[in-house]
């Protein structure tokens, strides 16, 4: 009896050390967590310049998500910090950006600012330091590359290319009688480029006749874009497609409204039409256009956080100077750093590798819908949207843009609104 009454003494001792020493560890490593600072993520974004009126709406997104996740605790028990530099919208700063970010600042990870042209440059650097990067509404960048650790938060599929003109092609080819040919008027640029390639895809899928494909000198070498819209206008094309960033897409629209251009179907992969700083500045002249769009405020696109993100992000929009909705940029740049959030928390880790692996095999519930990453890190299943505007009155203004009287989507049909007003000229007027 002694010796197990020593025994059970012995046990006893030897569990409290244990239990002490396991919460001594315990407290080590939460310690440890936090000594280790803040999680750095870092990118370029374009704060001036022609994008920045998209750049600034996705800054905003992405340090809305900040403030929630440190509020809540942060990240593996450490805080969460963005380091980021204005690229001006301008592709050539970005590599050095991205340099300094890696080599002097030591950010943890990295991610790209917005737009194809300034997230292209980015990737050599990227690509050399072995970094996973989620890109932020890049088209078709990693064709080229094929790099195993790109991803990309923008709403193609599998037909990336092709995804910006794809609604606006089958709806014509839907109408009777069938229009026939097609101008294509693209600028000298990534993007535009790179959506051309897919539209002249979709025009030859579909039988059109292509009458017109030329390029242009992008902004500032090209600020007169009416010689451009008479040619167009010269060939009498039935479909008229424009692949265009954010001042080239005003300067052929108003060109279009000042040359009386007036084809059955007009518009095709304009960008910057989304934003509401566009929108005030063209007004009527968008009557009857027919373009790409990401997201609109459909209750068919309401997902968990949605109404309560946008609430949050129009509160802060006016102190902020940025676009007053966040429609078109701000949804998605919260967005982009959700999915990276919860790859972070699903991996349990900032090692990229492992990042990475987490990334090809999750699916990913944002504001903006869920996303799953397929080929070459872009969406297994594509929601892009064909919308048309119409109705817009000269004097329009935030109350129009914050709702949908003035546009109705058209394609696909499972996320349609309304049919289209055909032609041109009948919902033009």
């Amino acid at each position: 009896m002694h010796r197990s009454l020593k025994s059970r003494t012995f046990a006893r001792l030897v569990g409290a050390s244990l239990a002490l020493a396991s919460g001594a560890m315990f407290a080590a490593s939460g310690a440890q967590a936090q000594d280790k600072g803040p999680i750095k993520i870092g990118f370029s974004q374009s704060l001036t310049g022609f994008l920045s009126p998209n750049g600034k709406q996705a800054l905003v997104g992405a340090e809305i998500w900040r403030d929630q996740v440190n509020a809540s605790g942060g990240l593996l028990g450490r805080k969460v910090e963005l380091v980021y530099y204005d690229d001006k919208s301008t592709p050539s700063e970005v590599p050095g950006i991205y340099t300094k970010l890696l080599d002097i600042d030591k950010v943890d990870l990295v991610v790209s600012g917005y737009a194809t042209n300034e997230i292209a440059p980015a990737m050599p650097v990227v690509i050399r330091k072995g970094k996973t990067f989620i890109s932020l509404f890049g088209l078709d960048v990693n064709d080229k590359f094929k790099y195993p650790k790109y991803f990309s938060i923008l709403p193609t599929g599998p037909d990336t290319k092709g995804s910006f003109t794809e609604g606006f092609f089958d709806i014509a080819a839907a109408q009777k009688p069938k229009p026939t040919t097609v101008a294509l008027s693209y600028a000298d640029a990534e993007f535009s480029q790179n959506a051309c390639d897919g539209a002249r895809a979709n025009a030859k899928k579909h039988g059109f006749k292509i009458v017109y494909d030329k390029a242009y000198p992008p902004p500032p070498k090209t600020t007169d874009f009416a010689p451009i819209v008479r040619a167009i206008k010269a060939v009498n094309a039935d479909l008229v497609v424009v692949c265009a960033y954010p001042l080239d897409s005003v300067g052929m629209v108003e060109a279009a409204n000042e040359v009386g251009l007036s084809p059955k179907m007009f518009g095709g992969a304009l960008v910057g039409l989304q934003a509401t700083f566009f929108k005030d500045k063209l007004r009527a002249k968008l009557n009857g256009i027919v373009n790409y769009e990401t997201w609109v405020p459909d209750k068919k696109q309401m997902y968990d956080g949605t109404e309560a993100f946008f609430k949050e992000y129009q509160a802060r929009a006016k102190a902020a100077g940025v676009d007053p909705l966040g429609y078109y940029l701000g949804g998605w740049g919260y967005a982009q750093m959700q999915v990276l959030g919860d790859a972070i928390k699903g991996a349990k880790s900032i090692d990229d590798n492992k990042l990475a692996d987490y990334l090809k095999k999750a699916t990913f519930n944002t504001v903006m819908g869920p996303i799953k990453f397929g080929k070459k890190g872009e969406w297994a299943q594509g929601r892009m949207m064909t919308v048309q505007y119409h109705d817009i009155k000269p004097d329009a203004n935030l109350e129009t843009w914050r709702g949908m009287s003035y546009q109705t989507v058209i394609a696909p049909k499972s996320l349609e609104t309304g049919k289209i007003i055909y032609p041109y000229e009948k919902a033009h007027k």
